[in-house]
């Protein structure tokens, strides 16, 4: 028996024959609506899970956070651990692993292809991630704050090669994988303070 998705993967790809071309014009406008969506999921995200505080020094949280990340396949761009910033890159989608990317990817693909579709018509229904030619960038700041330390993260996406598709690029990561990213870092650079304190 077919299931729904081959079905609408048969519709989508009967339809790019009988549609016209698709115009840059439409190409740019569904990147941005992407874009414009995916950037305010990405501050609510941020909000909730991109600054934690910690009662250790702002010292400990530095070195913790800075083998964390290259722990989790990150190189160093810059750092500065006086002012507490670090700068870290890898080819997406790292720091997810294959999984950890196939769930995000999963979760977030329908709103991708739901927007792409008000533009582009049916094809929209075969746009999908194109991780290849793109690197995660993260930066990471550790502060001193009540007798602590606050650490924050940030994400973004850089192109370091035009994507297969030839679709103009996103600015924004996909929320879901964000999110997991996220909670990925935060769980081991806590793992690591609790070995730095030998707790």
């Amino acid at each position: 028996m077919r299931t729904p998705s081959f079905a609408v993967g048969l519709f989508a790809l009967a339809a790019l024959g009988a549609c016209a071309s698709i115009t840059d014009e439409q190409k740019r406008n569904a990147i941005n609506d992407v874009n414009a969506e995916f950037k305010s999921q990405y501050e609510r995200i941020l909000a909730e899970k991109g600054t934690r505080f910690y009662r250790v020094t702002p010292e400990e949280a530095f070195d913790s956070l800075r083998i964390t990340l290259t722990r989790l396949g990150m190189r160093i761009g810059d750092q500065s651990p006086g002012i507490g910033y670090i700068n870290v890159f890898a080819p997406a989608p790292l720091p997810l692993d294959q999984d950890e990317w196939l769930r995000a990817e999963a979760e977030d693909s329908p709103k991708l292809r739901e927007i792409a579709v008000k533009h582009v018509g049916p094809r929209g229904y075969l746009y999908k991630f194109e991780p290849e030619g793109l690197e995660i960038v993260i930066n990471g700041t550790t502060v001193p704050a009540r007798g602590g330390t606050e650490v924050s993260l940030t994400v973004r996406m850089r192109e370091v090669k035009p994507p297969p598709s030839g679709m103009p690029r996103r600015d924004y990561a996909p929320p879901a994988a964000v999110r997991i990213g996220l909670d990925k870092i935060w769980r081991n650079f806590e793992q690591e303070l609790r070995t730095v304190r030998g707790l």
